[in-house]
């Protein structure tokens, strides 16, 4: 899962693309890339760590342009190294700049086909920048000095026809505008923003609605499935269906975990869907534990704080903040390999001992992965002195691998996959746990203003909307992104290509 945003404007846009990252660091924490243009120049500034590391003030000032994209990394493939962060940029044609969020299911294939067919050279292991090369190789094909949008429409229509998987892109083509595209299954997440500027109507393509909030851009709609987007530099705004066919299936986790409650996606509040996550589990824990006994509820911070609130209202006990969250320590989640992941837990959190001394505690957290931060989390609850710890997800058991864009990439790493409830909660050491139902969770979501008949909920249920998953593609997906596949690669620091990437100071 990754970050990305897209400026076409009339005043700066480093400060704006700046700012749009900020608020979507939470999408990635691995690495962060601003590109922008300005008189056939094109200005680049990516590195590893943080937004507001990677930037600093001498950086900006170089960030020239009204119109620029950007993008923060969370890696799910790759050898998480600098030259793997975002955007890439190939000079032919025209100059082609590319930022992108999701993960492409025949990327392998794709790059075989680059290599071969097209003649083009990949520097790296990443499915971003072998979508940007089939874009550019089929902008290639066009032929003529300048592309129009009719060229530049019928080049996105020939990359659908070649990608398969779950997708998201903005893409700057120099002396031309802002290229915005989402996959025909609307798996990953593009908002449209626009504003009033000081000549003219300014735009803003990002991952989430909060992005346009930040620099006061008001929310136009959601880039449809299948549908591209492009805002040439006069700031006139083209659209149009590029897709053959459509199934809109959003990815459901999205509203579980990853947006930011502040985010409408779809038509769908991001906050509204939690608080009804909320309610839903707790009408079950009402049903299957009527004797329940609990005196607190307690919820694993950030993101369950929503739907903790509303188990508490609802089962008519108390609801406190039990844990002091470290917010200088990243997502626990999206962290790069799980001896990563683990160490950072109690560094994350620190209990508030007399909120669980003596009392019998519900903890709520928006889904359970992989178990070991959980764990963790019980049994510090333990040694805060809890008389009992009780667990409950608001998803659903997360039992299948991922291979839309999400670290969930090997089943063996699932601690719910091919596990009971009670075996879990042994596991994670709870005194009883409670999963969310799939069909509670889709209802919690769907929202009778949004148009979206259904969703993506492959991790749970290991229904695949794109028909290429296959057993041996799981396999493979496993041997290249495990934990310990990546690893492997950090230690040796080896990628595809030739490329060798120097940090500046």
């Amino acid at each position: 899962m990754c970050g990305i945003v897209g400026i076409v404007g009339f005043s700066p846009a480093n400060q704006q693309l700046y700012d749009a990252l900020t608020v979507l660091q939470h999408r990635g924490q691995d690495a962060a890339g601003i590109m922008t243009a300005h008189e056939g120049e094109i200005f680049l500034r990516k590195d590893n760590g943080l937004v507001r590391d990677v930037f600093q003030q001498r950086h900006m000032i170089q960030l020239k342009g009204n119109i620029g994209i950007g993008h923060v990394r969370y890696p799910t493939a790759g050898c998480e190294s600098s030259a793997e962060a975002q955007p890439f940029y190939v000079n032919s044609p025209y100059g082609i700049c590319l930022a992108h969020n999701g993960n492409l299911t025949n990327a392998a294939e794709l790059a075989d086909a680059l290599i071969r067919e097209d003649r083009r050279h990949l520097n790296t292991s990443s499915d971003s920048e072998v979508l940007l090369n089939v874009l550019a190789s089929e902008l290639q094909r066009v032929g003529d000095q300048r592309a129009t949008v009719a060229d530049i429409f019928a080049a996105v229509r020939a990359v659908y026809r070649r990608l398969r998987g779950g997708y998201a892109v903005v893409a700057m083509v120099l002396g031309h505008g802002l290229l915005g595209f989402r996959d025909p299954n609307g798996i990953r997440p593009l908002v449209i923003g626009t504003r009033d500027g000081p000549r003219g109507r300014e735009h803003m393509l990002a991952s989430e609605s909060v992005a346009l909030d930040q620099s006061g851009y008001e929310l136009l709609r959601d880039v449809g499935p299948g549908e591209a987007v492009f805002i040439d530099e006069q700031g006139r705004m083209h659209s149009q269906q590029c897709a053959e066919t459509v199934r809109h299936a959003p990815c459901i986790f999205e509203y579980v975990y990853f947006a930011r409650p502040d985010s409408i996606i779809d038509n769908i509040s991001v906050y509204k869907a939690r608080l009804r996550m909320g309610e839903l589990l707790a009408e079950k824990i009402r049903r299957e534990r009527p004797g329940h006994e609990i005196d607190v509820v307690i919820p694993i911070p950030d993101t369950s704080r929503t739907s903790a609130l509303q188990v508490a209202q609802r089962l008519g006990v108390k609801y406190r903040e039990g844990f002091i969250k470290n917010r200088y320590i990243g997502r626990t989640f999206i962290m790069p390999g799980q001896e990563q992941r683990s160490k950072s837990v109690r560094s994350k959190l620190n209990p508030i001992d007399l909120e669980f001394r003596g009392k019998n505690v519900l903890l709520v957290d928006d889904s359970i992965v992989r178990g070991t931060t959980s764990a963790q989390i019980i049994e510090v609850a333990r040694e805060a002195g809890a008389r009992s710890v009780s667990f409950a997800s608001a998803a659903p058991p997360v039992r299948y691998p991922n291979v839309y864009g999400i670290d969930m990439p090997a089943a063996s790493e699932l601690v719910a996959a091919g596990r009971t409830e009670e075996e879990v909660a042994r596991i994670i050491g709870a005194d009883w746990l409670i999963y969310q139902d799939l069909a509670d969770l889709v209802r919690a979501v769907r929202h009778h203003d949004s148009e979206v008949a259904e969703f993506d909920t492959s991790c749970f249920s290991g229904d695949y909307v794109t028909s290429d998953v296959t057993p041996e593609y799981l396999a493979r997906l496993q041997a290249e992104r495990s934990d310990q596949a990546k690893a492997q690669r950090s230690s040796s620091g080896s990628g595809r290509g030739a490329l060798k990437v120097v940090g500046s100071p």
